[in-house]
């Protein structure tokens, strides 16, 4: 029989994560095992511009970055989580499919539950895909949840 006690739930609060929620609170529910909601602020998003000696960032700095992340992560866990008794949340800096592996080992995560966003062609080719990435590198099982209005389109 399986047993889990720590799921992991990465999230970028979109509308696509939400379907993979629905699936990590059932398990979590079903097991009685810790929710981990884990939300990765990407440093490739911090784009600085070079002058000189000197480079300047074009956007917000790390902490504020981090602060508005931790905020949101904060009403998100207060709006969908709130009556669920084991759950953890961490925001952390970083490219999301490393951090995303890292924490699952880090925190002995036995199964990561997380939404694709259903790129493909160009769109995948040139960003690339985090839950793919994830599905090959990850310590443990992976279920990954497609949003059910997202048409299957044969590659």
């Amino acid at each position: 029989m399986i047993s889990l006690k720590r799921i992991l739930y990465p999230t970028d609060f979109s509308e696509f994560s939400l379907h993979a929620l629905a699936y990590a609170r059932s398990f979590a529910e079903s097991y009685d095992a810790e929710l981990h909601v884990l939300h990765v602020v990407d440093e490739a998003s911090l784009y600085w511009m070079a002058m000189g000696p000197n480079s300047l960032p074009i956007g917000p700095c790390t902490e504020e970055l981090i602060q508005v992340a931790q905020k949101e992560m904060s009403d998100f866990v207060s709006e969908h989580l709130a009556e669920n008794k084991n759950v953890k949340s961490e925001v952390v800096l970083g490219r999301p499919f490393s951090e995303i592996i890292r924490y699952a080992r880090e925190s002995n995560i036995e199964l990561i539950v997380l939404c694709t966003h259903g790129r493909s062609g160009l769109q995948h080719a040139l960003l690339g895909s985090v839950t793919e990435k994830v599905v090959r590198k990850a310590p443990c099982p992976v279920l990954t949840v497609r949003h059910p209005g997202h048409d299957f389109v044969m590659p």
